[in-house]
């Protein structure tokens, strides 16, 4: 696959992930909160290995979001204003998906969606800027 095919599959999956947060947010009874949040930490982490292989880096196939971002940093300073964020959503990945492993919700879930929202936009105003 060449690189702009790639590029295409990351953020169309990301959107992907983050369309059905979205949706599920408001379509859904009763809420599914852990699983609008996995997929929220799912859309951020393919958001960020976009950007990496924008920049011809190849992403590890792991989950953390604040490894993905110690990457990110070396190449745009910038990235480091979403740590929080990045940091708050890597907690989903692999906790929601067993039970009793993580309390979530509403609040958590309108959160994660907001910090999912700001995540994208950020990584797509990075990617946008020339230079660092």
């Amino acid at each position: 696959m060449d690189k702009q095919a790639e590029l295409q599959q990351w953020l169309k999956m990301a959107d992907s992930d983050l369309n059905l947060a979205e949706f599920a947010s408001k379509n859904m009874w009763p809420v599914p909160y852990e699983i609008i949040c996995f997929h929220c930490q799912q859309a951020a982490e393919k958001y960020l290995k976009w950007f990496l292989v924008m920049h011809d880096s190849e992403p590890p196939k792991i989950h953390d979001l604040e490894e993905f971002l110690k990457l990110c940093v070396t190449i745009k300073p910038q990235f480091s204003t979403i740590y929080e964020k990045c940091s708050i959503l890597s907690g989903y990945a692999v906790q929601t998906r067993y039970p009793n492993e993580i309390y979530v919700e509403k609040h958590d879930m309108d959160k994660a969606l907001l910090y999912a929202q700001s995540v994208r936009e950020s990584i797509m105003q990075f990617a946008n800027q020339q230079g660092s």
